[in-house]
C-alpha cells in the first residue's frame, strides 16, 4: 500500500514518522537527542492522548453534573491529561515493542522509531518504565478506589498490542482501555463506581469502534499480507452498516447513561444539555461516516483525527450541564 501524497515520506531525513502531521513540534521545536523517544510516544500524533483524555472529561463532567463542581475537579482535569500524555505515551512504547516486527512490514509504520533503527528496545523498555511511574504518582493523588481502577487497568494495555495475533475483534480490546479514564474520572470525584460510569464507559467503547475501525482501513491491505486482523479486515465492504450499528449503540449508551445520572439528582436543564450534547456528538459521528471512503487512507485518516472534535463537543455539553 503506497503511502498517500499527503503524508511524508515512511522515513523522511529528520526520521519523522510518516503518519506524523507535517511541521509537528517534535520535528521542529524539540530538542534532537529527545525526538526519538517523543516519537515513540507519539507526542507528534497528539490525536491519540486527546482520544485517551476525552473519556475523563466525559466522566468528571457527568459526575459533576450531579453535584455540581469542586475545586479538586480541576485537578482531576488537568491530573487526566498529564497522565493522558504519560501513559498514551507508556502504552504506544509497549506496543511499538511488541509490534516492531510487524511495524517494520507495514509501509506506513516501518519509519517507526524501533524499526527504523533510531531507539532500541532496551531504551524503549526504559523509557515506557519512566512514563508509568510519572503515571503513578498523578494517579495516587486521587482516591483510593480511583487509584484501584487506574491499577487494574494495567492489565487491559498489557494485553491490547496482542489482540490483532488471535481475535478479529482487537478494536474492543482498545476501546477497553482507551475509555476507563470514563470510570477513573467519575470515581474520582464520587467517591465510588456507579452505573452511569460503566455506561459511559461502554459508550466509548462502541465509539472506539467506530473511529479506530476507519483508522484501521489505512492498513488493510498490508495486515492482510502479514497476517494481522482488524474490524476493517473481517466487516471489508460491508464497514458502513457495522459503523451505523455502532454510531447508534454509542447514543444509546451515552443517553442511557445521562439519564441515570442526573434525571433524579438535576435540575431539568442539566439533563436537556446532556442529551443535547450527545445528539450533537451523534451528528458529527454520522457526518464522519458520510465523508467516509475506506478506500482512500488518506480521508480514512483525517476522519479518524476529527473525532477529538466529536469528544469535545460532549464534553463542553457535559461541563454545561454540571454549571446549570
Amino acid at each position: 500500500m503506497s503511502v498517500p501524497p499527503e503524508l511524508p515520506e515512511p522515513v523522511a531525513p529528520q526520521g519523522s514518522v510518516a503518519d506524523a502531521p507535517r511541521g509537528n513540534w517534535v520535528d521542529t521545536l524539540a530538542p534532537a537527542a529527545t525526538r526519538p523517544y517523543l516519537r515513540l510516544s507519539r507526542a507528534d500524533r497528539p490525536i491519540g492522548t486527546w482520544l485517551l483524555l476525552i473519556p475523563c472529561l466525559w466522566g468528571v463532567a457527568l459526575a459533576a453534573a450531579r453535584d455540581g463542581f469542586r475545586l479538586f475537579d480541576l485537578w482531576i482535569i488537568l491530573g487526566c491529561a498529564l497522565g493522558a500524555f504519560l501513559m498514551r505515551g507508556a502504552g504506544c512504547t509497549w506496543n511499538d515493542i511488541t509490534d516492531r516486527e510487524f511495524d517494520a512490514a507495514v509501509t506506513r509504520t516501518r519509519s517507526r522509531p524501533i524499526p527504523s533503527g533510531q531507539v532500541t528496545v532496551k531504551q524503549a523498555l526504559v523509557w515506557m518504565v519512566g512514563q508509568s511511574l510519572a503515571g503513578a504518582l498523578i494517579l495516587f493523588s486521587f482516591n483510593w478506589v480511583a487509584i484501584g481502577l487506574g491499577v487494574g487497568s494495567l492489565a487491559l494495555v498489557a494485553v491490547y498490542p496482542f489482540a490483532k495475533r488471535f481475535t478479529w475483534w482487537p478494536q474492543v480490546f482498545l476501546g477497553l482501555a482507551f475509555n476507563w479514564g470514563a470510570l477513573l474520572a467519575y470515581t474520582a470525584h464520587a467517591g465510588r463506581l456507579e452505573a452511569p460510569a460503566v455506561l459511559l464507559w461502554m459508550g466509548g467503547i462502541t465509539w472506539t469502534l467506530f473511529y479506530d475501525t476507519i483508522y484501521a482501513h489505512q492498513d488493510k491491505d498490508d495486515d492482510a499480507l502479514i497476517g494481522v486482523k482488524s474490524t476493517a479486515r473481517l466487516f471489508g465492504a460491508a464497514t458502513k452498516p457495522w459503523l451505523r450499528g455502532f454510531l447508534v449503540a454509542t447514543l444509546v449508551l451515552l443517553m442511557l447513561a445521562c439519564g441515570l445520572a442526573l434525571v433524579d439528582t438535576a435540575g431539568i436543564a442539566a439533563l436537556a444539555l446532556a442529551l443535547a450534547g450527545v445528539w450533537a456528538f451523534g451528528w458529527h459521528l454520522a457526518w464522519q461516516l458520510s465523508r467516509l471512503d475506506t478506500e482512500d487512507p488518506a480521508r480514512c485518516l483525517h476522519l479518524f483525527r476529527t473525532n477529538r472534535d466529536a469528544g469535545l463537543i460532549l464534553a463542553l455539553f457535559l461541563a454545561a450541564a454540571a454549571l446549570a
